[in-house]
């Protein structure tokens, strides 16, 4: 292992969504996400670790530890006057403070921009955004409060290990046959999930099939829980004509499992960074369709967040179109693409920050 590269410690806090029991995050695409990353790393010989605490008074203890030079901190929730104290046990250490929503996903994190501009204030500590649109967005802001700030501004983006190309089934349906669909997600305002649900009900009762209509229902955030209802009573209304099947939050194993069983995939977000769902689905040759916001998917293989039709359309393009799973490789090549450029960013912002 080198000595000239830099230690790398990634942390994240433990969720506490159930009870007041602390998760270890093992079904968190947080912690999906950050441990992609830190594998990548330690494939690309840095020595890189992860790490997760309970709150801000257990980083001085991690760091401790491992004795990184850089430590990354992942998502919004450590106070910037914490910095004030970690400085000073650890003043040879530069801290990353790394974002994983967009502009409008961060208009429901209250606190937000009243932390941001206080991170740049304090010595060797950075800010790093997972979307390019943000990275830039954010640049264009701290210019505004200080021109010095925006050497303070890292781009990290996402990291997905793209495994070797599956062999996926052909698809033919009877009528009368069903049609497996999956939206899966928290279930939040953003990620758009009734209006998917509308349209992969159109479009079975177009093809004479039963939609059966998969997603997470145990999870969810940012006043979800209209939505939920509103779902549920949509599929009530059908008397068992149409299904929905709600699958509790899940390890990422068993997820996989769910998405293999899958024949098609919706992803109409409103606001995305990467979306590893998207990703899961590609990984497993089953086709979907997303919003423009999932930046890397081609656009044949997406379609309007607010447009039925639209969805419809896409989805009979993916199953449809000249044999799916011949050209199912656009989607696998467009996701090897950016995670490629992905770490040639991280290996090149991680020796320069």
């Amino acid at each position: 292992m080198s000595t000239s590269l830099p230690k790398i410690l990634f942390i994240l806090k433990y969720r506490q969504p159930h009870g007041g029991q602390y998760s270890t995050l093992k079904e968190s695409g947080l912690l999906n996400s950050a441990q992609f990353v830190c594998d990548m790393l330690v494939q690309e010989k840095f020595p890189a670790v992860l790490e997760q605490v309970v709150d801000n008074n257990e980083i001085d203890k991690v760091v401790t530890k491992h004795k990184p030079n850089i430590v990354i901190i992942e998502a919004l929730w450590v106070v910037p006057e914490k910095f004030q104290i970690l400085q000073k046990l650890h003043p040879n250490v530069k801290w990353i403070i790394r974002l994983h929503s967009e502009i409008p996903f961060l208009a429901n994190e209250g606190i937000a921009f009243s932390w941001i501009p206080k991170y740049l204030q304090y010595k060797n500590v950075f800010l790093s955004a997972n979307s390019y649109k943000t990275h830039k967005d954010l640049i264009k802001y701290t210019i505004s409060l200080d021109p010095s700030f925006t050497k303070k501004m890292v781009f990290l983006p996402n990291y997905y290990p793209v495994n070797n190309k599956t062999t996926p089934a052909e698809l033919f349906w009877d009528e009368g046959e069903v049609i497996d669909v999956g939206c899966f997600g928290a279930i939040r305002p953003l990620k758009n999930q009734l209006i998917q649900a509308v349209a992969a009900v159109q479009f079975a009762e177009e093809k004479g099939l039963i939609c059966r209509f998969h997603i997470n229902s145990t999870r969810i955030e940012g006043k979800g829980d209209n939505v939920l209802k509103n779902i549920r009573s949509f599929f009530d209304s059908f008397n068992g004509k149409h299904l929905l099947i709600e699958h509790p939050w899940m390890t990422r194993k068993k997820f996989l499992e769910v998405v293999k069983q899958m024949d098609i995939g919706l992803q109409m977000s409103f606001s995305e960074t990467f979306n590893i769902v998207s990703a899961d689905f590609v990984a497993e040759d089953i086709p979907i369709v997303t919003s423009d916001e999932v930046d890397w998917m081609p656009s044949f293989f997406t379609a309007s967040t607010t447009d039925t039709r639209s969805i419809i359309n896409a989805m009979n393009r993916v199953l449809f179109y000249d044999r799916h799973f011949v050209w199912l490789d656009w989607q696998r090549a467009a996701l090897r693409r950016y995670v490629n450029n992905s770490k040639h960013i991280w290996k090149n912002n991680l020796l320069h920050v």
